[in-house]
């Protein structure tokens, strides 16, 4: 889909995986003016293709144009989109618990500005591919590191939104990670450098135990 001049996103439709023409002086290419999403499709054990929650990923999507300056689809041309998407590529989704088909919508700036400022277009579309389960073997432990120097996000900055440029800052923290033995890198806040915050790509839940101790058995 491509954004009309009133901010409003023409009706789309499935291309072949392939390349796409883009301005060299882009918005999203020199300034970062781009948003992605994440998504998964799996196959149930009948056969029937589960989705979970595509509406909450195309209101994500529009908080997070909005904090961009840029115009998104309605949440309605979002969940047709991704649905369309998946079912003209249903045969690649792999079998129930063998993987699933990851969904990624894009949404960014074209057209040529090249000045800080809100590009003069927008393209959204959607690109998919099968993967396998991320845990193979189930659910085992990992082995992060707590990274002091890199933080994942700032305060007043666009942490909580999924912008393309919240990534590439904290791959030199990852691949010092992976190389020195750990899974990833654990980031801490950047005020007060010392509370969790998340991994480079998940949140991190932690789960506190209190032991007691009954002195009478002592």
């Amino acid at each position: 889909m491509k954004s009309c001049k009133d901010g409003s996103f023409s009706n789309g439709g499935l291309r072949h995986y392939g390349n796409i023409e883009i301005s060299p002086s882009a918005a999203v290419l020199n300034y970062g003016q781009g948003i992605i999403e994440n998504l998964k499709a799996y196959k149930n054990k009948n056969g029937s293709i589960i989705l979970f929650r595509v509406e909450e990923n195309g209101l994500r999507m529009r908080v997070g144009a909005d904090r961009m300056c840029m115009p998104a689809p309605t949440i309605e041309q979002f969940v047709e989109a991704v649905t369309s998407t998946v079912s003209a590529n249903e045969r690649w989704i792999p079998p129930s618990n063998k993987g699933f088909l990851h969904v990624r919508p894009l949404l960014m700036g074209n057209g040529p500005v090249l000045s800080l400022t809100p590009a003069p277009e927008f393209i959204f579309l959607i690109y998919v591919t099968p993967v396998r389960n991320y845990f193979e073997g189930g659910l085992k432990p990992i082995n992060v590191v707590v990274e002091n120097d890199i933080h994942r996000a700032t305060l007043g900055g666009v942490g909580n939104i999924k912008a393309i440029g919240n990534y590439a800052g904290i791959m030199k923290a990852q691949a010092k990670a992976k190389a020195n033995g750990f899974c990833d890198a654990l980031y801490l806040d950047s005020i007060h450098n010392r509370y969790l915050d998340e991994v480079s790509t998940a949140n991190v839940f932690v789960v506190k135990v209190r032991r007691s101790f009954d002195l009478t058995d002592a």
